[in-house]
């Protein structure tokens, strides 16, 4: 009975919101036609199979249902007004034609894999709409996962009642990335280092080139960590495949065969990376959607009881900040809650994301690198000395960020950058000691280190970037070690390690543990130059130095890592009887 009523409502609104008719004449219609086809509503060359070809939203809601439509034997959600709005603008590009080319960029969580790749993909070669379809993802995993949920989806028995049997595996080449179907179209999926170049299907109807092609989360961190690397990201789509493509068959005036239709579909992940750059490509309609459609920022900067929440999150005088943060939350949800583009979206994790992680919030829920150039801390949050060493210390380290010496050009040569933090059993990081030099000699920074090291007795852990010296200044500093017993006792261990992360991506995990003051600096001992060359970062391409915010980093990250091996002690052996 729900399939009937599922079919009565959507040949309804075909006949009053794509043909026209008044609500009387449709109704009609409707009646007469599921009078007529009673006996084959759902079958093969069915009502519902006519139906569905004219659309998609229909088509997902029936022959995919298992998918998109809450019942008692599934977990599925009930669709938001943003899925019905993809579906629209797919019904648009494959069944109106209106287009050839669109972006969709979204959010993460919102479903676009499956409500976008796979059931596009089954409509298309269901109707034969497609007869060769190529899906490209940043990982094989990827494109192995999207061709296994593809070929269930198409082996569901609403699909097999109507459409047979398409996914025959003993008659047709299936494989973790191919699906042949059995009406003579096929489906391939291929990660991004895989060329698409001169890829074709040969059928019984001749050789055809891709007449879709769908990218899913294309790019990777690897492709913007360089301007020449969203370059060359950019130019391979254009160069092998949107040339994989084919134009449009028009004769006098008739289209016989459309153009291949591209969909793209991702987030930005850097000003003018691969998905940055197609949207400002005119050929490429774009449908841009956010977790919430108002200015996020100015929200939780003018609302009082959301800052009340941040304040809480990050006291770090309360035993369980998250658990007091949450149960404010719930006691004050009902002037707290904001309205988000689906019901999967829970306010308050959305608002401890970005409180804890603003950067990736902006990237991943609101789909804006926009502000990428922008200072990127905010604020930090700055103690007395005497205040932090009350203060029950888990570990403490050294991390320093080295420079050359007798650099020519003061003014532009970086700074060696030395921090001493340290983590407390509250699990917030205090920075003891922040500092720039400069030096004109290699002793020089040697003994600074040694200085450092006498003054901090509790440190345990020093971390030297290798890339300058390769080695050279550590072994000199175990050495000059050597001639102290009392830094020899200590036991201190070393971590001599090459940097080859993209410096953007390091920094931007502590800027909202800056913000929110979960990393707390030293009001006499974190150096002003120290604290303001950290909050003028602005990213690595638009700050000339950034060695404060790189060692900054190093500590809080590398800190985590290190193991503590607590002392045991003795009891007395009467203790045991």
């Amino acid at each position: 009975m729900e399939n009937r009523n599922l079919l009565r409502d959507y040949l309804y609104k075909e006949f009053t919101h794509n043909k026209g008719l008044p609500s009387a004449e449709a109704k009609e219609r409707v009646k007469v036609l599921m009078i007529k086809h009673d006996k084959n509503l759902f079958g093969e060359k069915s009502l519902a199979y006519s139906l569905g070809k004219r659309s998609i939203v229909f088509f997902c809601l029936y022959f995919l249902q298992d998918y998109f439509v809450p019942k008692e034997d599934n977990l599925v959600r009930e669709l938001a007004p943003v899925h019905y709005d993809i579906w629209a603008e797919l019904e648009k590009m494959f069944i109106h034609n209106t287009h050839d080319k669109e972006e969709f960029i979204m959010c993460r969580g919102i479903g676009k894999s499956t409500i976008i790749d796979m059931a596009l993909s089954c409509w298309l070669h269901c109707y034969l709409k497609s007869i060769y379809t190529i899906v490209l993802a940043n990982l094989e995993a990827d494109a192995i996962e999207f061709v296994d949920k593809t070929k269930k989806a198409l082996n569901n028995p609403f699909i097999k009642n109507t459409f047979g049997e398409l996914v025959q595996p003993r008659k047709r080449t299936v494989n973790k990335l191919e699906l042949e179907l059995d009406n003579n179209t096929k489906i391939k999926a291929y990660s991004s280092q895989t060329s698409v170049r001169g890829t074709s299907y040969i059928t019984p109807n001749g050789i055809f080139r891709p007449t879709c092609v769908i990218a899913d989360d294309y790019i990777s961190e690897s492709d913007i960590l360089t301007d020449e690397s969203k370059q060359k990201k950019y130019l391979r789509w254009q160069k092998e495949v949107e040339d994989a493509g084919d134009s449009a068959v028009i004769r006098e005036g008739k289209l016989l065969k459309p153009a291949t239709k591209f969909v793209v579909i991702g987030t930005p992940l850097a000003p003018n990376d691969f998905i940055d750059r197609i949207k400002k490509n005119p050929d490429y309609k774009v449908f841009h959607r956010s977790v919430v459609d108002f200015d996020i920022d100015k929200y939780f900067d003018n609302h009082i009881q959301w800052q009340t929440f941040r304040n809480i999150l990050f006291d770090d005088k309360r035993e369980n900040p998250l658990q007091d943060a949450k149960e404010y939350y719930f006691a004050n949800k009902s002037t707290m809650d904001f309205k988000t583009i689906w019901s999967r979206y829970n306010c308050w994790e959305l608002a401890k994301d970005y409180f804890n992680k603003r950067l990736a919030f902006m990237q991943e829920l609101m789909c804006s690198v926009e502000n990428i150039g922008d200072k990127w801390f905010k604020s930090n949050i700055t103690k007395p000395s005497a205040q932090i060493e009350e203060n029950e210390f888990t570990k403490t380290m050294l991390t320093i960020d080295t420079a050359g010496v007798k650099n020519k050009n003061k003014t532009r040569s970086d700074y060696f950058a030395f921090v001493v933090g340290s983590q407390s059993d509250n699990g917030f990081k205090y920075i003891r000691k922040g500092q720039l030099r400069k030096f004109n000699e290699f002793d020089q920074y040697i003994k600074h280190v040694i200085d450092l090291l006498k003054e901090f007795e509790d440190l345990t852990h020093v971390f030297i970037e290798k890339n300058t010296y390769n080695g050279l200044d550590v072994e000199r500093i175990e050495n000059e070690i050597g001639k102290h017993s009392s830094l020899v006792k200590r036991g201190i261990t070393f971590i001599n390690e090459m940097q080859r992360k993209n410096k953007d991506e390091k920094i931007s995990t502590i800027v909202s543990d800056v913000d929110n003051g979960r990393i707390i600096f030293c009001e006499e001992r974190v150096e002003k130059e120290f604290l303001d060359q950290l909050m003028d970062f602005s990213g690595q391409q638009f700050t000339l130095h950034d060695d404060a915010a790189d060692c900054l980093a190093e500590f809080a990250n590398r800190v985590d890592e290190i193991e503590v091996k607590k002392e045991i002690k003795s009891i007395p052996r009467g203790w045991l009887f």
